[in-house]
């Protein structure tokens, strides 16, 4: 199979007695083949050369432009973008008027018009045989050819021309989408702007709209320092708008000077608001997109090894730069990630044949050995995989690779195979065949002369990714950008998953790594159903944590909200589902064993890019004469240096593992979609199990109220505690099994009634035997083992659990925690109107009266496990005569109480439900064993010392 590059061919079309030419520039897309040889790599360096043309949006001499305006709608993260011009032939010859818009390369062009002196030319989307055969049928004489062809390192081109008589009015439109990839903790939009002339209505309009909330918008000046002050931004919670309207002065590069001095990219970069690690489910229009980017986890180890290509090719500014990004890179290990490097030409050579430490020692070593490389010779790409992988299975086997690890290869090569096995598909064989499931191969290709679609497909089928980095003075930062994205791994073998009979057509929910800074996006249909919420379960392994999160999405309120918006995107939902659909289609084409495989995925992906207008390598562009007599043909062909495709790693998370899909999808999972161990599923669908206390619990809540539930008896003893804010006090202190329960007290806004209130701001239970620690705050739970710090909001239902110690968060109500299945703490979150002039959230305490402790225990409450003798006598009608009193006698001690009642806020925790309680004064004194302030400790992990 084979591509056929076409040379520029032009359409001859007569229209009342006027002569119109339309050119588009590039090339078809015809089957592709195994077939390498020098042809082949010659191609690629002549492609390298038409890199450096000059590039105008507009071309032609003697014309007028009279207007250029780009228009990108961006909601939830997919854009919708429009390039208009209008465009007169102010000459007195017919000539030929180009139109020429660079797009990012992930994009899809949905449409283009054209209207020439009133003739309007509208696009349609159909399959490319379709398209072609509608076209031969109209062509009176001369032939066309449409492409998106690519230009530059992030961006292809979409060309045409027109050939019109003097006093043409001409306008032009062109359509395009993407979603919105986040890369190292933000998205980027990039509008290519190079009009090549002055225009006097010059304008450029970004609308971004956020359900959730726009957390950041910045621009990225490159387009000079004289239209740094033209950018104008305007902000809401969840809108932004971004206008850069310079007039002709403003446009020229000097104040005398006839040339434009716009030239660049118009670069955007935002984020979102995230309330919680559960992620983002959005709703509309019938179809569901999950966006899920989770912060504040401890990244999980890592195990690498670096397979540098270091032949002749590599000589001079390649091997400098590779030099200069790995010096970085080197840097960024930490003496919990283990590395190795590995460097090839004819040879392959070993740093060190065993993955070492990433301390500074080894680090500066592997620095000196690295910058002492001198290219040479071949390239043996085949052998050097197959050390690397080797290596790593080796260290596997001996026990050195923590199993909650990432184990990954980076290969770093310039140029195809010409040592030992040179043949493409069996290397891609050999390394299939000896890589683990818990591996993953990144391929970096420098420059043009490689095969990126060789290095592209080994990637993607070891569940990483590949990236082309580009030879020039700035591919040392390629590298070290690349090597960011993949640094910090936070979470493996995710999986997304639904109730049953909820959705179908999911796209990929299986992920084997999510790395920081990035986005897993899952997206697919809705299924009718008498509830008006969608749920979404995610199961995730975190360092030395499993994790199962849970959020829910209502069906009818994101489409209320767009309804309302002027200028969002209504249909995204829809056409993002489609979007990823046919990304990771088109990714799995590439992989297909067998050729009735890849037809079965054609069909697929030439089905849903009609129906949803994408202009694909399998679909063309139609653009016809409102009376369909004229015609033109746009082709996207696949890039011969870009690769046919940008599917590997949609949504951030770099390819999947082993397992099967858990949702019925219509089209068969490619191998790097699937997960190396299967979340089970069952609980996945129900969501986390919910521990329920008993009825009869110790509780701590609001000011903070103590009731001690004393079980012989059946009588509820109440004391407040009258600290000040700031202190901590020790709840339950067991040196014996090695549980501590503390809290911080917090104050309210002001006093009231000359007395300030005191609250729990802060709750830790810390379980000594596994140094795991957990502190619930009022907006966070935190857990740490003295290694790993993690953090989740209240934002989200949630389950986790470590070492013997279960978190089971319900959203915006209550945390679990649980310690090796038997002990309990309940932490209930009290929250209060924000502009309230006193009032602040806090935490309540509930903690069953049949934990497991030691005899050592104590604390406030833990010395009450060892129930003390309590009688009460002389019940009598009290000042208050709705409160009787008595007397109690307790460990010796003769108390007057008064019968009263405090709340249990677990089922109500407005009213709460009221527990009649005899009340202890004076801060319980005589009731606890000597003073409250002996129960003071220094922070929120110290035992109590013995009293």
């Amino acid at each position: 199979m084979r591509r056929l590059m076409l040379l520029l061919l032009g359409l001859l079309l007569l229209q009342q007695g006027r002569c119109f030419e339309f050119v588009i520039d590039g090339e078809w897309e015809e089957e592709w083949s195994e077939i390498r040889d020098h042809q082949e790599r010659h191609k690629r360096a002549i492609l390298t050369s038409e890199e450096q043309e000059d590039f105008e949006a507009i071309r032609g001499e003697d014309i007028t432009v009279k207007s250029y305006k780009v228009e990108s709608r961006i909601t939830s993260r997919f854009s919708h973008t429009t390039v208009r011009s209008s465009v007169v032939n102010s000459g007195s010859n017919s000539q030929s008027i180009g139109f020429n818009v660079q797009i990012p390369k992930r994009a899809f062009i949905t449409n283009f018009t054209m209207n020439v002196n009133g003739i309007i030319f509208v696009g349609s989307v159909k399959e490319k045989m379709v398209a072609r055969n509608l076209y031969a049928q109209a062509r009176a004489r001369g032939k066309a050819a449409g492409i998106v062809r690519a230009n530059s390192q992030d961006m292809e081109t979409f060309k045409t021309e027109v050939h019109v008589p003097p006093g043409s009015n001409i306008e032009f439109e062109l359509h395009y989408q993407e979603m919105m990839t986040r890369r190292l903790g933000s998205y980027e939009h990039s509008l290519y702007l190079q009009p090549g002339r002055l225009v006097p209505q010059f304008q450029v309009d970004v609308y971004i709209y956020e359900p959730k909330g726009i957390s950041l918008v910045e621009t990225v000046n490159t387009l000079g320092e004289q239209f740094a002050e033209l950018i104008q931004v305007t902000q809401s919670k969840d809108k932004a708008h971004i206008v850069f309207k310079p007039n002709i002065q403003q446009q020229r590069k000097c104040d005398n000077c006839t040339g434009t001095a716009i030239d660049g990219v118009f670069l955007i970069k935002y984020d979102v608001t995230r309330d919680s690690n559960a992620g983002e489910l959005q709703v509309s229009d019938g179809h569901f997109v999950h966006f899920f980017a989770p912060s504040k986890l401890s990244p999980l180890s890592k195990n690498i090894v670096f397979v540098i290509d270091v032949s002749g090719s590599m000589w001079g500014v390649k091997m400098k730069q590779t030099v200069a990004a790995m010096q970085a890179i080197l840097d960024d290990l930490s003496i919990d990630d283990y590395f190795s490097i590995i460097d090839f030409n004819h040879n392959v050579r070993c740093w060190s044949e065993e993955l070492v430490a990433g301390s500074s020692i080894q680090v500066s070593d592997a620095k000196r050995y690295i910058q002492n490389i001198k290219p040479n010779g071949g390239t043996n790409i085949n052998e050097a995989l197959m050390r690397a992988v080797q290596m790593l299975v080796r260290a596997s086997n001996q026990g050195l690779i923590d199993p909650r690890s990432v184990s990954m290869i980076i290969l770093v090569s310039d140029g195809d195979p010409t040592v030992g096995e040179i043949k493409l598909s069996t290397i891609q064989k050999n390394v299939k065949r000896v890589m683990r499931e818990e591996f993953s191969l990144f391929s970096l290709g420098i420059g043009f002369d490689v095969d990126y679609d060789f290095l592209e497909r080994i990637a993607m089928e070891n569940r990483g990714m590949a990236q082309r980095i580009y030879a020039n003075h700035d591919a040392a930062e390629q590298l070290r950008t690349f090597y960011s994205q993949v640094s910090s791994p936070l979470l493996r073998r995710i999986a997304i998953q639904f109730p049953e009979d909820t959705v179908s057509d999911v796209t990929q929910n299986s992920f084997d790594k999510y790395f920081s800074g990035s986005e897993l996006v899952v997206a697919g249909k809705v299924l009718p159903s008498e509830t008006n919420t969608l749920t979404s379960f995610t199961t995730a392994s975190a360092a030395r944590m499993d994790i199962t999160l849970e959020t829910e999405g209502d069906f009818t309120e994101l489409d209320t909200e767009l309804a309302k918006q002027q200028h969002s995107f209504t249909g995204f939902a829809r056409q993002m589902w489609a979007y990823i659909t046919v990304k990771q289609l088109i990714s799995e084409r590439s992989l297909a064993p067998t050729a009735a495989k890849k037809r079965k995925i054609t069909q697929r992906i030439m089905a849903l890019a009609v129906e949803h207008q994408f202009v694909t390598p399998l679909t063309a562009l139609l653009v016809e004469s409102e009376d369909a007599s004229e015609r033109l043909l746009a082709d996207s062909p696949r890039d011969p240096k870009h690769g046919c495709c940008s599917g590997a790693g949609i949504g951030g998370g770099g390819g999947g593992g082993g397992g099967s899909l858990p949702m019925n999808v219509v089209y068969e999972p490619p191998p790097w979609v699937q997960m190396t161990t299967s979340a089970p599923p069952g609980e996945a669908r129900e969501g986390p199990k919910e521990y329920v206390l008993p009825q009869k619990v110790t509780i701590v809540d609001n000011d903070p109220h103590f009731i001690i539930h004393l079980p012989r008896t059946n009588m509820d003893v109440c004391f407040n505690i009258d600290s000040t804010p700031g202190d901590i006090l020790n709840l339950v202190s067991d040196s014996g099994t090695g549980l501590v329960v503390n809290g911080r007290l917090i104050g309210s806004k002001q006093a009231h009634k000359s007395k300030l209130k005191t609250y729990f701001g802060s709750i830790s239970v810390y379980y000594q035997p596994n140094g795991v620690s957990v502190t619930v705050n009022t907006d966070s739970v935190a857990m740490t083992d003295g290694r790993s710090n993690h953090s989740f909001t209240w934002g989200a239902t949630a389950d986790i659990t470590q070492d013997g110690v279960r978190i089971s968060i319900v959203k915006n109500s209550h945390v679990t925690i649980t310690i090796n299945n038997d002990t309990q703490v309940m932490v209930l979150l009290h929250r209060v109107w924000k502009k309230h002039p006193i009032n602040v959230d806090f935490l309540g305490v509930y903690i069953p009266n049949d934990n497991p402790y030691s005899p050592l225990v104590h604390g406030l409450i833990g010395q009450f496990s060892r129930e003390p003798e309590v009688s009460v006598y002389d019940m009598h009608q009290g000042v208050d005569p709705l409160k009787k009193e008595a007397t109690m006698m307790v460990k010796g001690n003769k108390l007057h109480v008064t019968r009263g009642w405090q709340k249990d806020y677990r089922r109500d925790k407005r009213r709460g439900s009221s527990v009649y309680c005899w009340f202890i004064h004076n801060s319980g004194k005589g009731f606890i064993d000597g003073h409250y302030t002996n129960y003071i400790v220094p922070n929120l992990n110290s035992f109590l010392p013995t009293l």
